[in-house]
Order: structure tokens, then sequence, then C-alpha cells
């Protein structure tokens, strides 16, 4: 019996699956098509997900640098931008990179954690019992079962699993727009191939990964590789508009774009081979949230749980956090030290922060809608933005730096604690390189011999490390970080350490 059957071999799952791998527990993936998705998805990272895969050596992978993450300057919010180089804290770190890189570069950390991908192996149904979960599994050759102690569904927006458990999907369908995209060649000197930015007449210089708004509709573009180009069209529009059997032609890419842009933006097959994927959406989009996250053994994680509009990339940054939050607490389930009720804290303490991202991604889509009265309440907002403690506002929310599971005697409780530089009986080190096993960390700031003879009771699943940052203060004596890099506990006090560490790692070891 495996431990984990994780149905979904996306971004996701599988850093779920690395997630359990690392805490000593077998986890089995099962992705129902043969071979990996190459259509164009997602185009990179936002926000405070990029420190969280930083304290796993993932986001050396992804960005292909031993550099830490680091944040941009300005970033778009609903086509305006968001200057941050004046606030006291920017949380805005962004990493372009396509999902289908992503997954591949997952999947290869997870081979090397001896983790077992299934592929064309699609979960039908399952059943619950006391102790276990039994799935139903079609390939191309029938059907056969497994049985797990836990089952965790990470089968996207459409989650087959969710429906089978009922688990209700409220939320709304925007369908008021078509969209057109397509990754396509774009020539000079419309297209800056080293940089990216698109020269665009009554538009001026457009930069990759932005957003621009017009009362035609609303464009978006990147490029990951020189020459080849992902651009997307909006239009708010009543006209009829081609059936799903009707391919999408350059000419009526070029049509949308000049409704859209007012201009000529002349694109063609895009190089080297490369399928252009031209595609149009008159699906609307869907933003809903699961009524819970769980039912029984069974989590869900990802757009299994929440689904909403891409404006300010959102998705990973929510969907690979709640993998990191719900994968130390199973494998702890698992490994028998795990609390009572630490299960249950997956759902109260993520299920609020994708209601704040459906919240901020359709506020963002409303004000990109056409028309003169969205005109005007731009202007006021643009206004609104030029006030520091307004952006830092907006930028902690789009970001996720706003998270706070819980609120304690400390500052620090219940945040993510933020890498940074420590020196400490090993030399120099980074707190992200403390945290690459995915174990508890107890760091002390200052000699605090008996803060470090009570945490020997939970020496077997939480680390012990003695360092001091290097450029500033200690921000507390010593903090206990959970493996999802958020703070248990924070401060001085010998009964609150004692404290959090049992409430969140369980009981201690009888010492000798």
């Amino acid at each position: 019996m495996y431990d984990v059957i994780i149905a979904g071999a996306g971004p996701n799952g599988l850093l779920m699956a690395t997630e359990l791998a690392l805490a000593g527990v077998k986890p089995l993936v099962l992705e129902r098509r043969e071979e990996v998705d190459v259509s164009p998805k997602a185009n990179g990272l936002v926000g405070q997900v990029n420190q969280a895969l930083d304290f796993r050596g993932i986001y050396e992978r992804f960005a292909g640098t031993t550099q830490p993450p680091t944040a941009v300057p300005a970033y778009p919010f609903a086509a305006m931008t968001l200057g941050l180089a004046g606030i006291d804290r920017n949380p805005m770190y962004v990493l372009p990179i396509q999902q289908r890189r992503m997954e591949e570069l997952l999947a290869e950390r997870a081979s090397e954690l001896d983790v077992e991908i299934r592929r064309g192996h699609e979960v039908r149904s399952l059943t619950q019992q006391g102790e276990s979960v039994t799935v139903r599994i079609a390939t191309s050759s029938g059907e056969y079962e497994l049985e797990a102690k836990y089952l965790v569904a990470a089968d996207g927006g459409r989650s087959a699993i969710r429906k089978q458990l009922g688990i209700g999907f409220p939320g709304i369908t925007d369908t008021s727009f078509v969209g057109r995209a397509g990754v396509v060649g774009i020539d000079a000197p419309t297209a800056n191939q080293e940089t990216g930015e698109l020269d665009v007449p009554g538009h001026g210089t457009l930069r990759p990964m932005t957003f621009t708004r017009t009362e035609g509709g609303l464009f978006a573009f990147a490029m990951f590789v020189p020459g080849q180009f992902r651009v997307t069209f909006l239009e708010w529009t009543d006209a009829e508009v081609p059936g799903d059997d009707v391919p999408v032609t350059f000419d009526e890419l070029g049509a949308a774009a000049r409704r859209v842009l007012g201009a000529e933006l002349t694109m063609h097959e895009p190089p080297d081979g490369v399928p252009a994927m031209l595609g149009r959406s008159t699906d609307g989009i869907n933003s809903r949230q699961a009524e819970r996250y769980r039912e029984g053994r069974v989590f869900l994680v990802g757009d299994a749980a929440h689904v909403h509009s891409a404006m300010g990339g959102p998705g990973l940054n929510l969907g690979l956090q709640d993998a990191l939050n719900l994968g130390w607490k199973l494998a702890a389930t698992i490994k028998g030290w795990a609390p009572d009720g630490l299960l249950d804290t997956y759902d109260t303490e993520r299920r609020p922060v994708g209601e704040r991202v459906l919240m901020h991604t359709r506020a963002q889509l409303a004000l990109v809608a056409p028309g003169p009265n969205v005109t005007a309440l731009r202007e006021l907002c643009g206004e609104l933005l030029q006030d520091k403690a307004n952006v830092q506002h907006i930028a902690d929310l789009m970001s996720g730096a706003d998270v706070r599971y819980e609120h304690g005697d400390h500052e620090l409780t219940g945040r993510f604690f933020a890498d940074r530089a420590l020196h400490g009986d090993g030399g120099l080190t980074r707190f992200a390189h403390l945290m690459r096993g995915a174990r508890p960390v107890l760091l002390l700031m200052n000699d605090r011999s008996d803060l470090a003879d009570l945490a020997t009771g939970w020496a077997d699943r939480v680390e012990l490390v003695r360092a001091q940052p290097v450029d500033h203060a200690p921000p507390a004596e010593a903090v206990l970080v959970r493996p999802d890099g958020y703070v248990a506990w924070a401060g001085s006090a010998a009964e609150g350490l004692e404290r959090a560490l049992a409430t969140w790692f369980g009981v201690a070891q009888v010492r000798a």
C-alpha cells in the first residue's frame, strides 16, 4: 500500500510528491495524459513562492543560478504600473519560466527522490474506508485498483475527484469576452529579439510580461525564447464568434490586434518549426473555490481547490504553497508524530488565502473592462497608487506577503520567515539553505542554552541551528520555522517555545 497517491503530474502534484519523499514518505503520482502537456499555460512564478522554492533548492533549478530571488522594480496591477522601488519591503519576486519547463525540472527532482510517476493512468473513482482510500485507475490496457493511506487531488479545475466527493465549487463564470492567443513570430523593428520588447504605434515600447488595456480590450505578451512570442488578446464583445470547429488564423489574430491596440501587429509562424498553437476561448474565466479542501482522507490542492483569472499571475504562487503547506502535515501524520488536528489546519490556513486571491483577481479583471466609467475608476486608482502605503498594501496582497496564519505575541508568528544571511558555527550561510531538508528549524540567535536544552525533546524532527544575522539585529532571540517557511513561534520565553513545539510537532521524546 502506498502512503499517498497523487492524482495529477502538474507542478502542484509533482511538488507535493517531492515534499513527501523528502520526509521519508512513499508517494505515487498518477497522470491521465500519456505525454507531457506542451500547450501554453503558466508563464512564470510571481510572489512569495519564489522564496519558498528557494528553501528547497528548486528555485535554483528553475532560474539556472545559485543566486537568491530578486524583487522587480515594477509590476502590473490591472494593467497599471505598480512602482515598487520606493516601498519599504518589496515582495514582488518574479521568475519568467514556462509551465512545461517547470514540470520537466520537477519531474527530474522527483526521479532523484525515487518517486514513481505513471503517465496514462487516470483516477476514475474512489472509495474511502477507515484507514485508507481505494482508487480505481483506467489505462489504455484496462483498469486496476490501488490502495493508499491518503489521496491528493491535483487534477485541475475540472477535478473529477472533487466532483465525485460532492464538494461544491461555488463562484462565477465571466463570459462577457472572447480570448485569442498563440505562440507567434514578430519581426524587427516592431520586436526587439533580445529584450522581448515591442514597439507598437500609439503605445510606445511595451515590456514583456505586462498588460495593455484599451477601450478595445486587453493585450498581454511574453517572450521566453528569442523570436517566440506568446500573445493574448481579450475583447469584450457581443459580435458573433466562429465556432470551435473553425481554426484560428493569423488573419483573425491580426484583426484582434487592430481592434484592441488600434495598430498593426504583424504576426506569423514562430521560428524553428515551433507550433503556433493558435486558439480561441469563449468559455470565459472561472473564479471559484471549493467549499472545503478536505473530505476524510482526500485533499484538494491547486486548481482542484480554486480557479481564478490569471491577472497578476497568482496561480502557482497559490497552488505550490498549497502543496508546501499540506506536504509536511501529511508526512507528519503518516510518520506518527503529528499532533491532533494538524491535518485540519490545511483547510483553515489555505482557504482564506484562496479567498484573497479570488478577491484581487476579480478586482483586476473588473478594472480592465472597457467603458468610460472604468476608465475614470482607473484614473482614481492611478492617483491612489502614488501613495507608498497603498502600493505596499497591493504588493503584499498580490505576492502573498500579507498572509499570516495565526497571531501570537511576536510580530513574526504566523508569517513567512524571509531568507537572510547568517553567520554560525559553520561560517556564512543563508537561512534558505537550512530549509533544504524540508524539516522544521529552531533558529537560536542569542545564547539561550535553556531553549536549546528544551528542544532536545524534538531533536528527531526539529533542526537546531545557532546563528546570527549578518546585516542586522536579530528579529527575536529564537524563531521556530515550519517546513513550509512559516513561523510557528518567535520570542524568548521557554514556555512559549515548548507550547509551540507540542502544538505543531507533537509530543516530545522521552529523555533518558
